[in-house]
């Protein structure tokens, strides 16, 4: 009989934002494009940096840096967009640059809402080669309200 547990594993997507690297669950992520221009959208909330249309699809682009209390700053042309799905909407998340993908043993990931529950907007942390990684938890990242109004918005302005 075998006595060893399946280690049970994710692949997670990971990228950074200045010197900080985060993490995203590669199952939740569409794809990833070099920055493109985003439309401001008058009435979204602040964590709304505007939109994009991608292949004829409207995608709000997420302001991550401030939902992370980073200084913000221009997209500009080296810049990444992780076009990722919520169970609401695609979302484009602006990054300084995707890394890769790796896979990461469950253990490893350390859950936020038992050991630092002030983390509302991730999901677990890790150590990667020495870096503490951030996952993200993208169903976090607007509010109940919030994602009214980017509705509203979005609803107004197109």
């Amino acid at each position: 009989m075998n006595n060893f547990k399946k280690l049970t594993t994710n692949n997670i997507v990971l990228f950074r934002l200045d010197e900080l690297q985060y993490a995203l669950y590669l199952s939740t992520i569409k794809k990833v494009i070099h920055s493109i221009k985003i439309t401001f959208l008058p009435n979204a909330p602040k964590k709304i940096l505007g939109v994009i249309n991608l292949h004829g699809e409207i995608i709000p682009v997420i302001n991550i840096r401030f939902i992370f209390g980073l200084p913000t700053r221009e997209i500009n042309l080296e810049d990444q967009f992780i076009i990722a799905k919520t169970s609401k909407r695609l979302i484009a998340l602006a990054v300084d640059f995707v890394e890769n993908v790796t896979e990461i043993a469950n253990y490893k990931i350390i859950d936020t809402k038992k050991t630092l529950p002030f983390t509302n907007y991730l999901s677990g942390i890790t150590v990667i080669k020495n870096n503490i990684v951030l996952i993200n938890d993208l169903e976090k990242f607007l509010s109940l309200k919030e994602q009214q109004e980017l509705d509203k918005s979005l609803n107004v302005n197109m």
